[in-house]
């Protein structure tokens, strides 16, 4: 069973969704969580406690489960995480160079067709989603991921 079938409606009804899904050593499970409020340490422990009955349900082989939320560094993984954290800071990491350069740090700009448009240092960069082989918020030191002008 595909555990990420499994576990977004779960946490859609919950009013969650899901950010990444990793298993680690020895039985490990890493789910990590989001929503639009944030996510509070009484959120994880919810979505703990429903996500260990589901799996004890649906008999998923597991040791150990991990609920968190993402931090402030949360990794873009859908199209919709850069619709959504448009204006923000983020990190864009390539499978292949693109002008010379597999990194960019800049200002999320909006996806049009399946290319994200990107401020970086003044210059608006077209790359297409396709290409991204990950992605993350860059908050700056203050832990703000917006760009003081």
């Amino acid at each position: 069973m595909d555990l990420q079938t499994l576990i977004e409606p779960t946490l859609a009804g919950m009013g969650y969704e899901l950010v990444t899904l990793e298993r680690a050593g020895r039985g490990l499970l890493r789910v990590f969580i989001d929503s639009p409020n944030g996510i509070l340490v009484e959120d994880c422990v919810k979505v703990s406690n429903q996500l260990t009955r589901v799996f004890m349900v649906e008999n998923v082989d597991y040791d150990r489960l991990e609920v968190s939320s993402p931090g402030t560094d949360r990794p873009l993984v859908k199209e919709a995480d850069f619709v959504r954290f448009n204006g923000e800071r983020a990190l864009v990491k390539l499978h292949a160079p693109l002008d010379g350069r597999k990194r960019f740090t800049g200002l999320l700009k909006g996806v049009e067709e399946g290319v994200l448009q990107m401020d970086v240092d003044g210059l608006l960069v077209a790359i297409p989603l396709v290409e991204v082989e990950s992605a993350h918020l860059a908050p700056l030191l203050d832990g703000s991921t917006r760009r003081v002008r």
